[in-house]
């Protein structure tokens, strides 16, 4: 069977003539019964054409989350790098609440001081990893916080193994999951007690798992809709700039907190997806990076930064994907995207296909921390689900007006150190 796309002109001259006269004309035939048709044959194409000759597309379904705001992303500055401000004792914590419900409520999250310093971290979190694999000895052993966080999330992982999933027919949602979640509730106060026992005055955290619970209990996805998206991930980066702001995570800490802490989360969540078939929550489907995750493709290209051979293009190598998906996020996350979807790469991830077109990973890392901005924490549907207390306040300002003066200093210093 020829091929509908190919040029007439070859079409022309691969078919022999149906009759010796030279004047004759073919007439189309249809493909199924043979019978002649009316369409016309096409002119061919040439150079002087208005328009360039048409290229294949596959054909799928719109995409209604497809990003409309491109242009905007592209032009938008890149988010810095900036330090955590302090959360200074006495602390009054209280049990975070869901403020956002529009647009405007975004707006003013991201004109405020911990909106704004909210992304800093994430943006500081990906530059401390900058030419770093995840085997790579830490530039600083580990903090007693890390550590337990590490312990956390291996608690949270042998929970998985003492809680099997339930039979079920469905493609989606295992109720064993709500199970798991249970179980996660149900430790979450002595995890979290764990952690802030490593702090240097432990008595001045008392009372700090009613703010800091929430944020865990949402970092592993919905247990009602048996769900997780990328605001659930926020929420786990929420749970970490909280511990950042009462001191328990350092700057020294972050390649520790993204090549052990992150990682093990995100081993973690891959396993809970697997298990209990977590549905994607508000997935962008063939528009999005990832069903579940969006961090760690920022991560894992900040990884890759002037690396001298893998280039964004590497990630078409079945053999590199293969080697080095144990040591880079970003070409893990890849891989599993081609595990767990059919067909060609460029139809069902064609977001991940043109940032392969990109000259280098730098502009992959700014562009994706540019991306994050615009298409997670701007999008009311994602951040309407975001908690607000003492530690992360909509809107809010840092109480001690010498607090304030200190960060600033410190705000101004890292910034400079830490230009893009």
């Amino acid at each position: 069977m020829s091929n509908p796309f190919s040029s007439p002109a070859a079409s022309a001259s691969s078919s022999p003539p149906a009759s010796g006269h030279p004047d004759h004309e073919h007439t189309p035939l249809c493909r199924s019964c043979g019978a002649p048709t009316s369409a016309p044959t096409p002119a061919p194409w040439t150079g002087s054409s208005d328009s360039p000759p048409p290229a294949y597309r596959p054909i799928r379904l719109p995409a209604i989350n497809a990003p409309t705001n491109t242009a905007a992303i592209v032009l938008s500055p890149v988010p810095q790098p900036l330090p955590v401000p302090p959360a200074a004792p006495p602390h009054a914590f209280q049990a975070p609440t869901k403020r956002i419900t529009s647009p405007d409520d975004i707006a003013r999250f991201h004109a405020s001081l911990h909106g704004r310093h909210f992304l800093g971290f994430v943006a500081a979190l990906s530059a401390s990893v900058h030419g770093r694999k995840l085997s790579d000895p830490l530039p600083a052993p580990p903090s007693p916080a890390v550590s337990a966080l590490l312990d956390l999330i291996s608690a949270l992982s042998a929970l998985v193994a003492s809680t099997p999933p339930l039979p079920h027919n469905s493609r989606y949602g295992n109720p064993a999951f709500r199970l798991w979640h249970e179980e996660l509730a149900d430790s979450a106060n002595e995890l979290i007690a764990r952690i802030t026992a490593t702090a240097a005055c432990p008595a001045d955290l008392a009372g700090a798992e009613v703010e800091l619970g929430p944020y865990l209990l949402d970092s592993f996805g919905n247990a009602t809709r048996i769900d997780y998206g990328t605001g659930h991930e926020t929420n786990f980066a929420a749970f970490l700039y909280c511990l950042a702001r009462l001191g328990l995570i350092t700057e020294p800490d972050y390649p520790a907190v993204v090549l052990r802490v992150f990682a093990a989360y995100l081993d973690l969540m891959r396993k809970l997806q697997d298990t209990y078939l977590l549905e994607p929550a508000g997935s962008h489907g063939v528009w999005g990076l990832d069903d579940y995750h969006f961090l760690p493709f920022i991560f894992g290209a900040a990884q890759l930064i002037d690396h001298k051979y893998m280039k964004p293009k590497s990630i078409h190598n079945p053999d590199i994907l293969e080697n080095f998906s144990k040591e880079y996020m970003y070409l893990a996350c890849v891989a599993y995207v081609k595990k767990v979807k059919k067909g060609p790469f460029a139809e069902h991830s064609p977001m991940l296909d043109d940032i392969s077109g990109v000259p280098n990973w730098k502009k992959v890392n700014s562009g994706l921390l540019k991306m994050y901005k615009a298409e997670v924490l701007e999008k009311v549907p994602i951040m309407q689900h975001f908690l607000f207390g003492s530690l992360i306040k909509c809107g809010g300002l840092i109480s001690s007006s010498k607090t304030i003066s200190s960060w600033r200093q410190s705000s101004r210093a890292y910034t400079v150190d830490h230009a893009l």
